[in-house]
């Protein structure tokens, strides 16, 4: 039975550290309970079970620039006497134990006067003393807290999101007028002949009036813009018939009052209105936490050092960087711009632009584009193109990477247009028919025909449904980025699959040894001389190794970039690395890691991506999708791929990005209806060239590329139960149209052959929408139910 650790909750695999009666999965999470319960702060593990975030065991992103006085400057919010103020983005904030602890800090550091969380932006102010506490001393007591802050060129330009409340504006207007027009209008509705009520009834009327101008001309502006942008573009949208009943119910009722034929429909117009900016504000709703549309910005570091003939080391801005600058690029560190390697030996690790983990060796005068991380010792680099030129920034910025929408092409358009020349043609044959009869009944004839068919039901159906969905998907880890991407996934036909970290784990390696037996001693020399190393294998190696942790003195430790590293280990030499580095010959198409003692050659680690679990059962389950594979890898995997998915279209390797982007294209040639599902910037391009983009993300507060959906990775196996949700929210869709178009059959039934006085028709409106809102609600749920048990 697998026990999990007291602190961040992750269930334990290797390391076991018992403290304090409790269990705990390394010494960083043993660390912050210490740190919480010698400052009375244990309340943290009771306010949320789960609470805690593990600490980063890798190397933490040195903070140091961040005391360079320019870099403070553009980094803090606030600077005077003693007391800064600083804003930092901390995407793990996921509970309430995570704000009431950072909401606690100057409780565990007295140079903290102050902090505050606002949860919705995933951000933390700070007040602190900057004289006792630097920053860079601040970002680092948050590191190893467990919630590491997040700063680059994206979090430094300070842009804030500012929320457009004109919608909500409108809305509260719609909604006064709604409330005081029924207010004005009820004693008429009642009737009688109090004589009062006969003496007022003009007023109450030009108040209403006046309360209905208001959402006429500003509540209602958002249709006329839409009927407009639809009619320019050729196509009459949902918004044009809604436009015309608003016209009519509005010019009928200044008639009516005028003429003093009777009080008029203001108060209903305004209830219409209310209830469809009701839909409108929870269309909006949105995952603000989430990022769909990034660029560079979003990942650059704020800040690089610069390096001048001399050696003298100076931290600059990053867009104060020329050509022609020499850089210092550290371990672990993202390589900025495009550069010429002068001094180090690089081991460059590409998979941030390729989505794949091998690393690239580089000798001086070798160049090296942006976007790499180096490991291994530092660089010096020579500047060759500016920030906004470098090759990273230019895949962003390709205008082929691009799509554009209008956002016209939605199910309640394409419905509308016929919907809106079918009521103009009743109404016109009725009015034509009646101004051969009764020439005053032709007019409430057509009013009311106009009236009773304003498709406001129709319009509310989609919102609604659509917004109900977003909800549902998001609470299972599968965000959306708005409602027209919910048709877009129920359209599709075909599913191209990026291989590395989408259908594989990210992190996860299938390791297997070929060689001589090893020794216990062997291993854990082994085991020690594989923690000194931060590539990306060896930490894999290290964790796969199952013998105890025990460390031991390491001696004339020697690392070759590229190639592997040796040390002396209690009297015997190892070496791990390549095959060459070895005195082996590599075989292709395979990675793997090769261990010598005292120059025998011992044996090899191969390592095969480990593929997510039950895939098998999910492509068995797409047998209504055409299935494509595609990776930056080489085709070392083919076979396997064949046998997990034996209903595969097409499989394509050492795929490029652009490549990647071109298949997709071709694919779509071919009048397909494409979903790319990939994880790295790599697919960046696949991704807005596909009709539906889904980042893969294991960590959903990571860097993904730009994209319609956010998608935990541990989902991918349940991609189908997703796409049925889609589908089954455009059956809802359809069943509401369905009582819109009951209602209007019955109603005009009524109109056309003069039985319906405005008034009815005016109350029916409203009727049907409550009934579409509340139908919907319901079936959404039941949908939610049936694929998400736990989670509707």
């Amino acid at each position: 039975m697998s026990e999990n650790c007291f602190h961040c909750g992750q269930g334990i695999e290797k390391e076991r550290i018992l403290f304090d009666e409790r269990t705990f999965c390394c010494n960083g999470c043993k660390s912050v309970y210490e740190i919480l319960n010698t400052n009375n702060l244990s309340n943290f593990y009771e306010l949320n079970k789960g609470a805690g975030i593990r600490p980063n065991d890798e190397n933490a992103t040195q903070f140091d620039y961040l005391d360079t006085p320019e870099i403070f400057e553009k980094v803090t919010d606030f600077s005077e006497g003693k007391t800064s103020l600083v804003t930092f983005k901390i995407p793990v904030i996921h509970c309430s134990s995570c704000i009431w602890l950072l909401e606690s800090l100057h409780t565990l550091n007295a140079h903290i006067n102050y902090s505050q969380v606002n949860f919705t932006r995933k951000t933390l102010q700070i007040s602190f003393n900057h004289n006792d506490l630097k920053l860079s001393e601040l970002a680092n007591f948050l590191t190893n807290l467990g919630y590491k802050p997040v700063i680059s060129l994206e979090t430094a330009e300070k842009n804030v999101d500012h929320l457009d409340k004109s919608l909500l504006v409108k809305f509260a207007i719609a909604g006064f007028a709604f409330g005081n027009g029924m207010f004005l209008a009820f004693p008429e509705y009642v009737g009688g002949e109090d004589y009062w009520m006969e003496h007022y009834k003009g007023l109450f009327r030009v108040l209403m009036f006046l309360l209905a101008c208001p959402v006429v001309f500003y509540s209602a502006s958002d249709y006329y813009k839409s009927a407009w942008y639809g009619l320019k573009n050729g196509i009459v949208n949902i918004d044009v018939p809604i436009v015309l009943g608003i016209f009519v119910l509005f010019g009928r009722s200044i008639y009516e009052v005028a003429t003093n034929y009777g009080p008029g429909y203001f108060d209903t117009l305004c209830g219409l209105l209310f209830f469809m900016l009701m839909g409108k504000i929870f269309q909006k709703r949105t995952y603000s936490a989430l990022s769909y549309d990034r660029d560079y910005k979003s990942f650059y570091p704020i800040a690089v050092t610069k390096v001048d003939f001399e050696g003298k080391q100076d931290n600059i801005l990053l867009s104060q960087i020329k050509v022609g600058d020499r850089i210092l690029v550290r371990n672990q560190e993202i390589i900025p711009v495009d550069a010429i390697l002068i001094n180090g030996e690089g081991n460059i690790d590409n998979s941030f632009i390729t989505g794949e983990s091998e690393s690239i060796s580089k000798q001086p005068g070798d160049k090296i584009f942006a976007g790499g991380k180096q490991i291994g010792s530092s660089l010096e680099l020579e500047v060759i193109k500016d920030v906004d030129q470098s090759y990273l920034t230019q895949l962003w910025n390709k205008e082929a990477f691009k799509k554009h929408e209008t956002g016209l092409d939605t199910l309640t358009n394409s419905i509308s247009k016929y919907f809106t020349f079918i009521i103009l043609g009743i109404a016109l044959i009725s009015g034509i028919y009646w101004a051969f009869i009764d020439l005053e009944k032709m007019f409430q004839v057509i009013s009311a025909i106009l009236i009773i068919a304003c498709p406001c039901a129709l319009a509310l159906s989609a919102p609604f449904t659509f917004g109900h969905i977003m909800r549902i998907l998001g609470r299972n880890k599968f965000y959306v980025k708005d409602t027209l991407t919910i048709e877009k996934i129920a359209k599709l036909d075909t599913i191209v699959f990026d291989k590395t970290g989408t259908i594989t784990h990210r992190k996860k390696s299938n390791i297997k040894y070929q060689g001589n037996d090893i020794k216990e001693f062997d291993l854990l020399n082994l085991k020690t001389l594989l923690k000194n190393s931060n590539h990306p294998l060896s930490k894999s190696l290290y964790e796969f190794i199952e013998v105890s942790d025990d460390y031991f003195p390491v001696e004339h430790f020697r690392e070759i970039s590229g190639k592997g590293y040796e040390a002396t280990i209690r009297g015997s030499v190892y070496k791990i690395g390549s095959a060459r580095y070895n005195q082996q010959e590599p075989k292709n198409l395979e990675t793997a890691v090769y261990i010598s003692k005292n120059d025998e050659y011992l044996g090899k680690f191969i390592f095969k991506n480990e593929y997510r679990p039950k895939l098998k059962d999910l492509f068995k389950k797409l047998t209504d999708y055409k299935i494509y594979i595609l990776s930056g890898d080489n085709s070392s995997e083919e076979n396997q791929l064949k046998e997990l998915i034996p209903n595969y279209e097409g499989m394509a390797f050492n795929q490029s990005p652009e490549d990647k982007l071109n298949y997709i294209k071709n694919l779509q040639d071919q009048h397909r209806k494409v979903a790319m599902l990939g994880d790295g910037l790599n697919d960046a391009g696949a991704l807005k060239q596909s009709n539906v983009g889904i980042a893969i993300a294991d960590d959903t507060n990571s860097f993904t590329p730009s994209s319609d959906v956010i998608m935990n990775g541990e989902k991918v196996v349940s991609l189908d139960d997703y796409l049925n949700v889609c589908k089954g929210s455009i059956t809802i869709v359809k069943m509401t149209f369905i009582i819109s178009f009951l209602y209007n059959i019955v109603g005009l039934s009524y109109a056309v052959t003069g039985h319906m006085h405005p008034l009815f028709a005016a109350i029916i409106m409203p009727i049907s929408s409550i009934t579409v809102v509340t139908f919907t609600t319901l079936s959404t749920w039941i949908l939610g139910r049936k694929y998400f048990k736990k989670q509707a």
